[in-house]
């Protein structure tokens, strides 16, 4: 049944309270995910996201979700499930992680709960995304780099299948899982709680329609679009208008090219028309590997990096989008993918090459606007590790996020020095060394950030850090797929790149380190360590334009050498580590 406004004009007090409480509605289902998931990439590191659709499938509410989940996606989702099951009914659930329909990629689940009323009527969805710890890919991880397609990849794939009626499980779908997917015990936890999530995301809904109405709801969401979009056209007329172009490259993995996969951007901006197009139609075909693109990732890519290049006040929501135009073509490494293509990899890497690229192209356009590359993702300080405990006697599998900085340099700031990568926006937690500690028989001997691994810049890029650590007992696999051995972050404005990612091994013996593949499952024995060293962001501006005293500052706190200080910054400090005014302004002559 298609639902109607009731025609009332909102004022602005209203608007906002209404837009706070739903917010606050998904905040609720994310504090149900973190405090109820089992796996730690839900109760540590936060990696999940939850949100609010409008009937007609708008994004309408995300609180504090990662912006790779949400920006686009849900949409598509909610779209699906409509046209897989055009009868729905109050009490239904639905498990999606199809990246042919809509979903990000196979890791992360999704519930997904129309909100319907005792009439029958559809007004709301609400949507609970979940990155698991294991998939039920044919290796331990649920980023399979090198998978030359959706079959060798692995993955339960669920395109909006019915998972509850009339708020009952469909057991087979539970029993397929907990044959399939590793350490079954944890993923039903999750499962639990994402149903938790969405279930309190259809109470609440349902209670604050018994409080103020379904038609001020509906007349609210039209007009809180339109609220929205004028914010965006706002934002985009304090924009240069222009085109450009950016190339960034992924590093090269099995299946791809031996230079890597080039990502081409063109942008323009309209000011007078307040547009922004983003065409991603310039890239290669969809390559025998798993780090193709869903249609969900590329045009969340391109959206990330244009708003993070405007008012970050700008609410994102389908009022906004109004203002985007993203160019996709089919079957591209960066576009709409079709079965088989393996899209394992899909929220990270080649979406984060897809992201950078877009804010820095913005930032060619001019002085003062969008930002640096920020540092590639995935190295072994965020695998998946598993294996068997022979203490406990268990399997265990889990994603760490011991270490991911490389916050990009910015027009007037600084890097963000623990963003993790630029499609979260800092959102996921750094884990708890002494939890993962606890959580898995593994000893991290050292975490900590890497000096001179910052992007230079007048405003500089986050640093690198080094993590290393092993199993204590038992052997154990780390899956991960490092970009950025070879293809650090670019800088932009004239600003420098971003620090190398590295990952090796360490004998139980000691001595040196034995560099890896950036992509692989390296299996460890006890006593053994891999060395990981994530990538730092890139620079904003010429380094010799920093303000002297932060240079000073900087090399005191240790993230910058005095040698490096002198040669690239072209400051000179004296025996007390204090600016030498006069070999300073020599330098930089």
């Amino acid at each position: 049944m298609n639902v109607k406004a009731g025609g009332k004009q909102i004022d602005g007090v209203q608007l906002a309270i209404l837009n706070n409480r739903l917010e606050g509605v998904a905040r609720k289902m994310a504090n149900t995910l973190l405090r109820t998931g089992r796996s730690g990439v839900l109760n540590i590191a936060r990696d999940f996201s939850c949100c609010i659709i409008t009937a007609d499938d708008q994004l309408l509410a995300t609180a504090e979700s990662l912006p790779i989940h949400v920006l686009s996606g849900p949409d598509l989702m909610a779209r699906s499930i409509k046209e897989f099951h055009p009868d729905l009914k109050k009490g239904d659930a639905f498990l999606h992680n199809s990246p042919y329909h809509g979903c990000s990629h196979p890791a992360d689940h999704t519930l997904i709960v129309p909100v319907i009323d005792d009439e029958g009527t559809h007004h709301f969805t609400v949507l609970a995304k979940a990155h698991q710890a294991d998939c039920g890919n044919s290796e331990p991880t649920t980023y399979m780099g090198n998978a030359k397609d959706v079959y060798n990849e692995g993955a339960l794939i669920f395109p909006g299948v019915k998972v509850q009626e009339n708020y009952r499980n469909n057991e087979d779908i539970v029993r397929m899982c907990m044959m399939r997917i590793r350490v079954p015990e944890q993923w039903w936890g999750d499962y639990l709680a994402m149903i938790g999530a969405a279930r309190i995301g259809e109470r609440e809904l349902l209670a604050l329609a018994e409080e103020v109405g379904w038609d001020t709801l509906h007349d609210f969401t039209g007009q809180w679009f339109d609220y929205t979009e004028s914010r965006m056209v706002n934002a985009i007329g304090k924009l240069p208008s222009g085109s450009t172009t950016w190339t960034s490259r992924h590093d090269p993995v099995p299946g791809t090219p031996e230079d890597g996969i080039p990502i081409n951007v063109s942008v323009n901006v309209d000011r007078e028309a307040a547009k922004i197009t983003v065409d991603l139609t310039d890239n290669m075909d969809a390559l025998p590997c798993g780090l193709n693109l869903s249609e969900a990732c590329a045009r969340t890519a391109a959206m990330i990096g244009v708003f993070n290049s405007i008012d970050p006040t700008v609410p994102k929501n389908a009022g906004a989008f109004r203002r985007l135009d993203i160019k996709l073509k089919k079957n591209a490494i960066c576009g709409i993918p079709e079965h088989p293509t393996s899209c394992s990899v899909a929220t990270t890497n080649v979406a984060d090459r897809v992201a950078n690229s877009v804010q820095a192209a913005i930032a060619e356009l001019e002085e003062g606007f969008g930002m640096a590359e920020s540092g590639a993702i995935l190295p072994a300080s965020v695998g998946v590790v598993s294996g068997y405990d022979p203490v406990t006697k268990e399997r265990y599998v889990n994603q760490l996020f011991l270490a991911m900085t490389g916050g990009a340099g910015a027009p007037s700031t600084d890097a963000w020095i623990t963003l993790g990568h630029v499609g979260n926006a800092g959102l996921c937690y750094q884990d708890s060394i002494e939890l993962d500690e606890m959580r898995q028989p593994l000893l991290v001997r050292t975490r900590r950030f890497i000096t001179d691994s910052e992007g230079a810049g007048k405003q500089k890029g986050g640093p690198g850090m080094l993590v290393e650590f092993g199993p204590t007992r038992g052997d154990m696999e780390v899956a991960f797929v490092s970009d950025g051995t070879y293809n650090p972050a670019q800088g932009v404005r004239g600003g420098g790149l971003g620090g190398n990612a590295f990952q090796g091994i360490r004998k139980a013996t000691g001595g040196e380190v034995t560099p890896t593949e950036n992509s692989t499952v390296v299996t460890l024995k006890t006593g053994e360590t891999i060395v990981s060293h994530c990538c730092g962001g890139g620079g904003y501006g010429a380094p010799a334009k920093r303000d002297p005293e932060l240079v000073r500052r900087d090399v005191r706190e240790g993230w910058v050498s005095a040698d490096r200080a002198r040669e690239v910054y072209r400051v000179a400090l004296d025996a007390n580590g204090r600016v030498d005014a006069q070999a300073t302004a020599a330098l930089r002559a």
